[in-house]
Parts: structure tokens; C-alpha cells; sequence
């Protein structure tokens, strides 16, 4: 039996051997603390910084547009497939293989995938994109090959379906992959080396609203980018903004129709407003064709067809407007009271100035003529007179500046031209030659040097409607949330052009253009039961078309009606087409159709000029 000396000794030994024990666990802990911290510390820095998040990018849906109805969509997105290549996954004895059956697979040349594939990036396991717009049989064939395939990868990148194209091509506009010049300007918006961008057209002016924003895949990798984990954190993308414009498609469609197969361009308006009801230009083109596989081929077809297709000539070409500009003569006499409407002068069918014979187009002369009639009968003589002795090249200019002429009409599209007022001094820094008095006599009927595109001849007309006020014309009208379809912005009247001319010259330009219909030039192609209208007719020279002309006809409608119940019409139809005086015609039919509610067919009929649609099949 112990006694309790004993005892305590054995309970001293193990509170001894329970101390050493826990120091030297301390000790161990202490040491390995240290050896993490100092001596290992370099190591785990290096290998926490070999794991880092690897982000996937979720291509976000363009916003759709639609007609000023917001009912009739124009663009929507339809799925297609974009492949992608991880080239680390490939092993490198068989990535030549791999390639190669990629590029068969596609359709593609090998070499051009590895052009994409540089031989300094081929051990990355970053992802590259190496062709989108893949169809679903193409995807098959991958997937059902993919044991052949490593690294090769495949998701949904959505592509532009324009449902309605022909005319509404050159608004719309189409999108492609970003270029590198693009990236640069764009590179800190958001946008990544795989988004599509708007290239012409709203697609272009509007693309920050329509793009929308992407969402992200975010994987843990390590420092080859080797995903180390398999749940990744998912951003869904969001789609981008709806847009809809103030193009009326039914009118689209009717002016389409009235212009036909031929060169040239027309613009409707709201004076009102400025909103565009329709715009075409011909020739157009076929906005599907940028995401086809054969896109590159296509483009460079278009880019060298020698009539143009993808200019829009209702903004991007600029032309003499001839007789039209006899609007802006007039209402310079008038203001500036140079000459009086009354008086009149004597038009024997020439007029001889500086050695020169200057021919009228009615070479047996109109006989004396007041403004009223010098207008109506579109009379060269008279307007000659009236720029040469009356007014002068620096006045017109000056009032062909107010009308909107040679400055941008600010539309919402991203590429205009400003056509051109010329004066003595431009002349004088252009061709280093004095200005004379036959340039001013050629610029008096909108001929000579004077340039303007068939926007800015709408908008002249425009003001003549609104007695002195053009509204900066648009094509956008309202920015609308995708999925609810709210209205987030809604584009109001921005006056562009505000004219100082009195109200008492409107109204005399008003009645001038108005008597121009009823016993003018184009009584009989302007001739209409159902609605009132206001107009003058164009024909410009141009050099290398014998016997044919620029055909102009600027008007609006109803002439008895208030301005916002009103509409404007400009319509060019170029001298490389057959001559048949077309624009007058077209433009009755257009004002026929929307009026009378018709289409090209109904309104044809109704005005009487069916046989006239021989010679239109005849230019198809």
C-alpha cells in the first residue's frame, strides 16, 4: 500500500512529463509558424498567386428595333453558335491534327485558324474564339467528334436577323466583330475582342443602347488556367435597349414601290416634327449578307458595283437641285425686296452675257412673266435676271445658308455629306479664279457649283410648309426597356433652323409653289383629286447623260391644311436611268398613297398612270 508521499511523487512525475510534453507541442507549433511565415513565406506568396479567377464572358442580345408602331419588329436575334478553342487542352503532338479536323469541320482553311492560334499562346489556357455564326449541323458533327477534338468548345452568341430589308437596309444599317481600330476607341466601354458592334446605320448611332450588358462566367484556375474549380459564379447578361423609330413601314414600302428599280433616293417628312416617315435610296443591299460565312466576299462586291448600293443617297450624295433652289431665289427678291412680284420680265429664250448664249429651257421663250408664273413655268430667264442684277452670289448664299444648305442636317445617322454653297471667296481658294456673273447666273438655278442632298431639300421644303421653322429631322423615337417594354426616353421636336423671313413671303411662296401644281410645269404628272398640293420641279444638267437629266420634285401636302397635319416629300431620280421625268410622278404616288390610305398599285390606278408601269418594268 502507498503512502501518501508516494502518491505525490507519481502525481508530481506526470504533471512533469504533461508540461514537457505541451511545451514541446508548443515549440513544434512556434517552428511551424515560422517556417510558413519566414521560411516557406516566399513559396506560398508564389503559389496563392497561381490561383487567381478566370472570367468567361456571356454575350448580352442586342436590343430589337421596330417601326414607329412599335408593333412590326424590323431586327430581332436569332441563336446561332460560336466555337471556341483552349489551345493548353490540346496535347501538343496532336494539335496539327486537331486543327485540321476543326477547319474541316467549319469550313475553314487550317492555316487561317492558326493565324488566331499563335504558336507563343498554344500552351494558354485561355479561350479563343475561332468562328461564330456556326449552324446546329455544324455543332453535331463537332460534338459527335468531340473525343477527337479536346479543347474545342461551343455556346449560343446570338446573331442579327433583319426580317425587312431592301430600303430600310441603309437605315437599319448591319453589325460585325469589332476591329482593332474599334477596340482602341472602345476598349474602356465595356466592350471585349469577341463583341459585335453596330457598323452603319442606327445598328452604329445607337449601339451603346442596343448592345446591352454582358454577363460572366467566373472560374477559380490555377497559373496554367486549368479550372481547379467546378462551380462557377454566373452573372447573367442583360439585354440591351429596344428602339423604336419614326419610319412608318407601310410608307416605307409605298415609296419603295413608287421609286422602283431606279438610281436615286426619296425622303418623307413630318415638318412638324422632323420626324423621317421613310427614307429609300436604290440600290440596296441585303443587310443579312454581313452574317453570312461569306461576308468578306460579299462586301467587297458591293464595295466595287460601280452603281454604289451601299451609299444612301438620301444623305451621303449631294447634287445640283436645279429649278428647286428657284424656291430660295424667290424668297431672297421677296425679303430683300429686290424685286418686285409684280413686275415683270421678258424670257425670249436666251439671255447673252459675258460672250455667252445662255439657253432657257423653253428655247422659244415664256414671254413676260411676274414671280408667280417665272415659278410655275420653272423659267431659267427670269431667275437668271433676278440673281445676276438683283441679288448677287453673296445674298443667295446667305439665304441658301438659312434654307439649311451646305451644313449637316444632323440626322441621327452616323455618316452625311453637307453638300455646298459656294462664293467668290470659296471659289478663289478652290480653283484660285475670280467669281463671275455667269457662276452666279448658274447658281440662280441651283446649277453650277451649288450642291444639296435630297435631305436638305426636304427640310427646304420643310420650312416653306412651317413659314420659317425646320425641325431637326430623326429617326429614333423612343428608347423602350426589353423585357417590359416601358418607355425610358422619348425624342421631342429640336428645332434645327429658324428663318427671319416674314410671314406675308411665306405665304406668297406658299401660293406660288401651290399655283405651280394648277397651271405649272407639272400640272398634269402633279394632278390629284384627293389631297392639295404644293410643289416645284427640278431637272439638272450633268455631264456625260445626253438627253437626260437629274429629275427633282420637292412638295407637301395637304396645301389647305395646318403644318402638323402635313407631310414632305423630296424625290431625285439620277440621269444614269432612263429618262422619263419620273420623279413628279413618283412623288403624286406616294402623297396618293398615304392620303388616300393605298398602296403603289391602288394609287397608281387611282391617278390614272398604269401605263405608265410599262416603262417601270421595263427600267426592273
Amino acid at each position: 500500500m502507498f503512502n501518501n508521499s508516494d502518491s505525490k511523487s507519481v502525481k508530481n512525475r506526470k504533471l512533469f512529463f504533461l508540461l514537457v510534453i505541451l511545451i514541446i507541442l508548443y515549440f513544434i507549433y512556434v517552428f511551424h509558424l515560422f517556417s510558413m511565415q519566414i521560411i516557406q513565406g516566399e513559396h506560398y506568396k508564389t503559389q496563392s498567386r497561381t490561383i487567381s479567377s478566370q472570367v468567361t464572358v456571356i454575350s448580352a442580345q442586342r436590343g430589337e428595333i421596330f417601326d414607329r408602331n412599335a408593333n412590326l419588329p424590323m431586327v430581332i436575334n436569332t441563336e446561332s453558335f460560336a466555337v471556341e478553342v483552349t489551345p493548353g487542352e490540346i496535347p501538343a503532338e496532336r494539335y496539327d491534327t486537331v486543327i485540321a479536323k476543326l477547319a474541316n469541320y467549319l469550313g475553314m482553311k487550317k492555316e487561317d485558324i492558326d493565324k488566331k492560334i499563335p504558336k507563343n499562346v498554344r500552351r494558354s489556357y485561355s479561350t479563343i474564339q475561332i468562328k461564330t455564326n456556326v449552324p446546329f449541323s455544324d455543332i453535331s458533327n463537332i460534338a459527335e467528334n468531340k473525343h477527337d477534338l479536346p479543347g474545342v468548345t461551343w455556346g449560343a452568341k446570338p446573331v442579327r436577323n433583319y426580317l425587312h430589308t431592301g430600303s430600310l437596309s441603309h437605315i437599319v444599317g448591319y453589325v460585325g466583330d469589332i476591329t482593332k481600330e474599334e477596340m482602341t476607341v472602345l476598349y474602356n466601354q465595356g466592350y471585349t475582342k469577341n463583341s459585335i458592334v453596330g457598323k452603319t446605320g442606327i445598328e452604329k448611332q445607337y449601339d451603346s443602347l442596343l448592345q446591352g450588358k454582358p454577363g460572366q462566367k467566373m472560374y477559380t484556375v490555377d497559373v496554367h488556367g486549368r479550372i481547379v474549380s467546378d462551380n462557377p459564379i454566373i452573372e447573367p447578361p442583360q439585354m440591351g435597349k429596344n428602339l423604336v423609330l419614326t419610319i412608318d413601314s407601310d410608307i416605307q414600302k409605298l415609296v419603295e414601290d413608287a421609286l422602283g428599280k431606279r438610281v436615286g433616293a426619296s425622303v418623307v417628312l413630318k415638318p412638324s416634327t422632323g420626324e423621317v416617315l421613310a427614307m429609300v435610296s436604290y440600290p440596296y443591299f441585303d443587310s443579312n449578307i454581313f452574317s453570312s460565312n461569306n461576308a468578306g466576299n460579299q462586301y467587297s462586291k458591293l464595295l466595287n458595283d460601280s452603281s454604289k448600293p451601299l451609299i444612301n443617297r438620301a444623305i451621303q450624295l449631294s447634287y445640283p437641285p436645279a429649278s428647286t433652289f428657284k424656291i430660295i431665289m424667290s424668297a431672297a427678291m421677296l425679303q430683300e425686296k429686290a424685286f418686285s412680284s409684280a413686275k415683270q420680265i421678258e424670257c425670249k429664250g436666251q439671255l447673252l452675257y459675258g460672250g455667252r448664249v445662255f439657253h432657257c429651257h423653253l428655247h422659244s421663250g415664256h414671254g413676260y412673266l411676274d414671280l408667280k408664273n417665272a415659278m410655275a413655268q420653272s423659267c431659267d430667264v427670269y431667275y437668271w435676271t433676278i440673281g445676276r442684277d438683283y441679288l448677287g452670289i453673296e445674298t443667295i448664299a446667305s439665304y441658301a445658308k438659312e434654307f439649311g444648305l451646305g451644313k449637316s442636317s444632323q440626322i441621327d445617322l452616323p455618316s452625311q455629306v453637307s453638300g455646298l454653297v459656294p462664293t467668290a471667296e470659296w471659289k478663289e481658294k478652290k480653283y484660285h479664279e475670280k467669281w463671275v456673273g455667269g457662276d452666279t447666273m448658274s447658281c440662280s438655278i441651283g446649277q453650277g457649283f451649288m450642291e444639296a442632298t435630297p435631305l436638305q431639300l426636304a427640310n427646304m421644303i420643310a420650312m416653306v410648309s412651317n413659314e420659317g421653322v425646320i425641325y431637326k429631322p430623326h429617326l429614333l423615337k423612343e428608347v423602350r426597356e426589353s423585357v417590359s417594354n416601358e418607355i425610358i426616353d422619348e425624342v421631342k421636336p429640336t428645332v434645327l433652323t429658324e428663318s427671319t423671313i416674314d410671314k406675308e413671303v411665306w405665304k406668297e411662296i406658299q401660293e406660288a409653289l401651290r399655283y405651280t401644281v394648277t397651271d405649272g410645269t407639272p400640272q398634269y404628272p402633279m394632278h390629284n383629286k384627293t389631297v392639295q398640293i404644293a410643289c416645284k420641279t427640278g431637272t439638272a444638267e450633268v455631264d456625260g447623260y445626253k438627253d437626260s437629266w437629274h429629275s427633282w420634285l420637292v412638295a407637301y401636302a395637304p396645301y389647305d391644311a395646318p403644318p402638323e397635319e402635313r407631310i414632305c416629300v423630296a424625290t431625285i431620280v439620277e440621269a444614269c436611268n432612263v429618262w422619263e421625268w419620273w420623279a413628279p410622278y413618283a412623288t403624286n404616288i406616294i402623297i396618293q398613297g398615304i392620303f388616300a390610305n393605298q398602296t403603289y398599285e391602288e394609287a397608281v390606278k387611282e391617278l390614272g398612270f398604269e401605263y405608265l408601269t410599262k416603262s417601270r418594268t421595263r427600267m426592273e
